[in-house]
């Protein structure tokens, strides 16, 4: 199971929102503080998507296509569909940005937070639960029941203090260009942005890989 921001895409969504709405300064330095831990993740995306009010819908769609799938993705992907395999997305950022690359790069599951919008501008609120480090674990069981995966063949990547709980609970946590708080817990670090090595840890090639 893959995060998001600043894993499965080099960005962080949130901010290409921010700076179309003059807020990317703020958002960026509390973006920060929350990935290293030393914010409430909830209570900081709350107060970055309040940043985010009257933003116009169409916005949306402009920071969609500034969005990057980061190098190797494509094959980490084909290479578990391979074997036999499925991947999942889980965010903390939000299924407007998520879900049409989601579909491109052809994930089994996707799950992130909505953005709450009125006559087409984005409230500046969250709409429903909030993906939190626990609903991440909570999704890495979930998807992994319903696959039929027993808990000792996960693995999940990612690079901030909300990825904590999924990496403890996969069988093999992975720190993917991550800050130092999630580099000391993960079981081992990438520290380049390529996913193509997770293959290696899975011990996976592609057809024609050596």
């Amino acid at each position: 199971m893959l995060d998001a921001d600043s894993t499965l895409i080099r960005e962080e969504a949130i901010e290409l929102l921010a700076e179309a709405a003059g807020s990317l300064e703020h958002v960026a330095a509390v973006t920060e503080r929350a990935m290293r831990g030393e914010l409430d993740f909830a209570e900081s995306l709350r107060e970055r998507v309040a940043t985010l009010a009257g933003l116009e819908v169409s916005a949306l769609a402009v920071a969609r296509e500034r969005m990057t799938p980061t190098p190797g993705v494509r094959e980490l992907i084909a290479g578990v569909h391979a074997a036999g395999g499925c991947v999942g997305v889980v965010s903390g950022g939000f299924h407007e940005m998520l879900d049409p690359l989601a579909a491109r790069l052809g994930l089994d599951f996707c799950r992130a937070n909505r953005l709450e919008v009125e006559a087409g501008l984005l409230t500046g609120r969250v709409d429903g639960p909030i993906i939190d480090a626990a609903a991440k674990a909570a999704a890495l069981e979930e998807w992994a029941r319903e696959r039929g995966i027993p808990l000792h063949r996960t693995v999940a990547v990612g690079d901030g203090a909300n990825d904590l709980q999924m990496l403890d609970r996969a069988a093999l946590g992975v720190a993917f260009c991550a800050k130092p708080v999630v580099r000391a817990r993960a079981d081992v670090s990438i520290d380049r942005p390529d996913l193509a090595p997770v293959l290696a840890l899975l011990g996976l090639r592609r057809s024609g890989r050596r």
